[in-house]
């Protein structure tokens, strides 16, 4: 018998997430029926979509949702063999039976010198995210400037890549001077620290004068809304996230952006890569992302935390920021 560990959410979480507001638990998994493999989890991944649908889908006791890199120890199904890699989405667990369904194999061409841990990251669902929200939502042509905050991180720091793949001029922010460093060594055109800067409206005028046709947005509240002051004619804005307002108990309140949005004639659009799976597009950006990372034109980071014990605090943490590029758990 394979005893699995699991983190689940004791309660919903008020404001920031706290280590009590996790526990661990253990459970002994039955044996395999006929159709059935057991898998193993050797990376997790945390990511900020954690939060909010937290509470959008758990209840309290419920185990954490989330994604691994998970390898198959025991199988009652031909279809997947001992020793095979798989995606899984089986949430915050070490150990976890599958009948097959939902497990996404990692590519036949994946290079041996690279890490499976990339699959959670930028050869997963946040490099998939990067990718289709700058190219099918912004559409950036070439020479344009793209802007984009929370730029050191998993999904961020790839947009701004795929920019001057494209031939556009990458802006990004970020809220520590190394990851400031980081932003610049990867090839970001401009970057500043948010955090020190004495005006955001002038940080943004000095790294664009001219403005921004594309605006990938990962944090909300009132840096949209300066931000939304700095479109050129015409822009569009890819909406991916909103860190900086997860943890509200109350909503944020500011500029109305209706009248930015009609006088510059924007066009802005939230979205969720999980509608885009089943589209061409996603296979294209998979096949594309991982030849990036192989001729060396896409770089990748990552940030591990190593023990499945120290999962809630990789989660606090990476929700704080503390995080250069993709943020996994290394069990």
């Amino acid at each position: 018998m394979v005893v699995a560990k699991s983190w689940t959410m004791v309660r919903h979480f008020e404001g920031a997430p706290k280590l009590e507001d996790f526990k661990l638990i253990e459970n002994e998994l039955p044996s395999l029926k006929d159709g059935e493999l057991l898998l193993e989890s050797e990376f997790l991944s945390v990511d900020p979509y954690m939060r909010p649908y937290s509470k959008l889908r758990l209840k309290d006791g419920d185990v954490m949702m989330g994604s691994q890199v998970a390898r198959v120890i025991e199988s009652k199904n031909p279809d997947f063999p001992v020793g095979g890699y798989f995606v899984a989405y089986a949430g915050w667990t070490t150990h976890f039976i599958s009948d097959g369904k939902g497990l996404r194999a990692l590519p036949s061409n994946w290079p041996e010198n690279l890490p499976k841990s990339l699959a959670l990251g930028v050869l997963g669902m946040p490099g998939m995210t990067a990718y289709i929200g700058l190219l099918e939502i912004c559409k950036p042509k070439h020479g344009e400037v793209v802007l984009v905050n929370c730029a050191a991180g998993a999904v961020g720091s790839v947009v701004g890549q795929i920019a001057k793949i494209k031939g556009c001029k990458a802006v990004g922010s970020a809220g520590s001077d190394d990851k400031i460093a980081y932003l610049k060594e990867i090839g970001f055109d401009e970057a500043f620290n948010y955090k020190t800067v004495s005006s955001l409206e002038e940080a943004l005028k000095q790294a664009s004068p001219e403005g921004y046709d594309c605006y990938f947005e990962n944090v909300g509240g009132t840096y949209a809304d300066t931000a939304l002051q700095q479109m050129k004619n015409f822009g569009r804005i890819a909406v991916c996230g909103a860190i900086s307002m997860y943890n509200d108990s109350v909503p944020q309140t500011g500029p109305f952006i209706q009248p930015y949005l009609l006088f510059k004639q924007l066009r802005m659009e939230g979205f969720l890569v999980s509608s885009w799976e089943d589209k061409p597009q996603h296979q294209e950006g998979q096949k594309q992302l991982l030849e990036w990372v192989v001729e060396g034109k896409l770089k990748y980071h990552e940030h591990v935390t190593n023990g499945f014990e120290n999962m809630p605090a990789g989660f606090i943490g990476m929700l704080k920021g503390e995080n250069i590029g993709k943020a996994v758990i290394k069990v």
